[in-house]
């Protein structure tokens, strides 16, 4: 695994499906000569191995050590040539780059007017499908040619070309400036998560308002717009406004409807969109519209609603993968829960080569919640392990937390107390280090600690004693962050009434949609 991500070649020859194997044999057929070449030698042996391995190519290929890098480097290039152009690949960004390449080569050939009637039939689809990046590459193409050479074009084109520009130019730098504010708080969710204190909120609130631009929202187009609900749906997410999070990830779903061709377009913003939809619905826990909202995505992706490829079919899998597991939370059902982790892991497998180390972590971090709702505490310890040994995951401190917490709760439930001891002492210092030891936590480490010393006759007052003191944070505007990714409430009131937790967790979703 660790061999394939390494090289990137391997990892390219592995991600191509059956028909863009077939093609590339083709592509390389039609070049003449090239069937015994060297690039073609190892093209056919690197898709029959299981690993990257140097030493089989050398022997089993006529390359010499000194010709690999450049056979691979060829290789490589050759690839990326035949996928371009494979029709799967093509899409109006692909199709205006080609336009740019042919008025090129008219322009180079002195074929001026052919290059600028090329030029204005791309600039159109451009400035229709909101390729405004693109749109103004050839309008500054377009006054090169104007510049340099006399056409006999109206005798307003200068102004008219200069207008077009200057509104182009007006919009790619609101877009900049709204995908600049959006990234920015993207990367503040993913590594640090929700706003724990005080001076989280004050730094993100302050840099929001500071780098939100000033706009008319009539003249803001579809990728203005959809970076603009970004932006506030990232903050609204940090600063667990949840309501709000569900309002402005309904308007990005909203624009994509009255949109639809920009599902081929731009899909993967659109599954997204859809992702953080369901997942603050989850937050807020509204059972019936993320059941809705849950069954509407698995049509989408059975039907291909937006440009389906590789990448979109893992990305939509993982996204409807980690959403099916929380309606099974939402549910309380996690006998269920736990039936379809199988299916999950072989999710994972399937596209493992395609999912970022983080989010597999997030499944670890579910699965191991489920096997801790039906008490199956070793196997919830296992997959907390995965992400607690994993030291290369450097992001949503949050999930490294919470699953040390949890981790330590499931070794108590286990009885599993042999080294109890060590493993409080490294949780709280992981927690200290990571600036993220709040009371929710700190109650939770020290009851942890103090049932070693509890006759069994204590334990259900200890356990009444430490659900008073949480309850009072439950809707505190940080520390309920806690029991967002940990139902402490429910395990203490389970412990006390001597019931599952499944049932306690039920009974308050009862409750909730009364």
């Amino acid at each position: 695994m660790a061999t394939e991500k390494k090289d990137v070649l391997f990892a390219l020859i592995k991600s191509l499906s059956k028909s863009e194997k077939r093609q590339f044999k083709l592509y390389v057929g039609r070049l003449g000569g090239n069937s015994e070449s060297n690039f073609l030698a190892l093209f056919n042996l690197m898709d029959k191995s299981f690993a990257y391995d140097e030493k089989q190519i050398l022997l089993k290929t006529n390359i010499k050590k000194q010709q690999l890098s450049n056979s691979k480097a060829h290789l490589y290039k050759q690839l990326l040539v035949s996928l371009r152009l494979s029709p799967i690949h093509q899409n109006v960004r692909s199709q205006l780059r080609e336009q740019i390449d042919f008025a090129t080569i008219l322009y180079n050939k002195g074929l001026y007017n052919q290059s600028l009637k090329i030029l204005g039939k791309a600039k159109n689809t451009a400035v229709e499908n909101e390729e405004h990046t693109l749109a103004y590459e050839i309008v500054e193409f377009e006054k090169t040619i104007e510049s340099q050479y006399i056409t006999r074009s109206l005798s307003n084109r200068a102004d008219n070309l200069s207008l077009v520009a200057k509104g182009l130019i007006q919009k790619n730098v609101m877009t900049s400036k709204l995908s600049n504010l959006s990234l920015k708080l993207y990367s503040w969710l993913l590594k640090k998560g929700f706003a724990k204190n005080e001076e989280d909120l004050e730094t993100v609130t302050h840099y929001f308002n500071s780098q939100l631009p000033e706009y008319n929202f009539g003249s803001l187009g579809f990728k203005e717009k959809l970076f603009l609900y970004m932006a506030y749906l990232w903050y609204s997410l940090i600063t667990q406004d949840f309501v709000s999070s569900y309002r402005y990830a309904q308007k990005w779903i909203d624009i994509y409807d009255a949109k639809p061709e920009m599902k081929k377009l731009n899909p993967v913003f659109y599954l997204k969109g859809y992702n953080y939809l369901l997942e603050s619905l989850f937050m807020i826990k509204h059972h019936k519209k993320f059941r809705l909202t849950l069954d509407r995505f698995k049509v989408d992706i059975e039907q291909k609603n937006f440009l389906f490829n590789d990448n979109t079919e893992s990305i939509a899998n993982v996204y409807y993968y980690q959403n099916k597991l929380n309606l099974y939370f939402l549910e309380a059902d996690f006998k269920g829960g736990v039936a379809y982790v199988p299916a999950v892991i072989d999710k994972i497998g399937e596209f493992k080569n395609k999912i970022d180390e983080h989010h597999i972590m997030v499944f670890y971090y579910k699965i191991g919640c489920m096997y801790f709702g039906v008490s199956d505490y070793k196997n919830s310890i296992l997959y907390l392990n995965k992400i607690i040994k994993n030291k290369d995951l450097a992001m949503r401190e949050d999930l490294l937390c919470f699953s040390r917490v949890l981790n330590l709760v499931a070794h108590y439930e286990a009885g599993i107390d042999e080294n109890i001891d060590a493993l409080i002492k490294s949780t709280y210092k992981f927690l200290i280090k990571m600036n993220d030891l709040q009371a929710v936590q700190k109650k939770m480490i020290v009851f942890l600690r103090s049932l070693t010393d509890l006759y069994p006759s204590e334990l259900k007052s200890a356990f009444k004693k430490l659900h008073s003191e949480l309850l009072e944070y439950e809707n505190h505007p940080y520390e309920k962050r806690a029991f967002l990714y940990l139902d402490i409430l429910a395990w203490l009131e389970s412990n006390i009434e001597g019931i599952p937790i499944s049932e306690i967790i039920k009974r308050k979703t009862v409750l909730l949609n009364k």
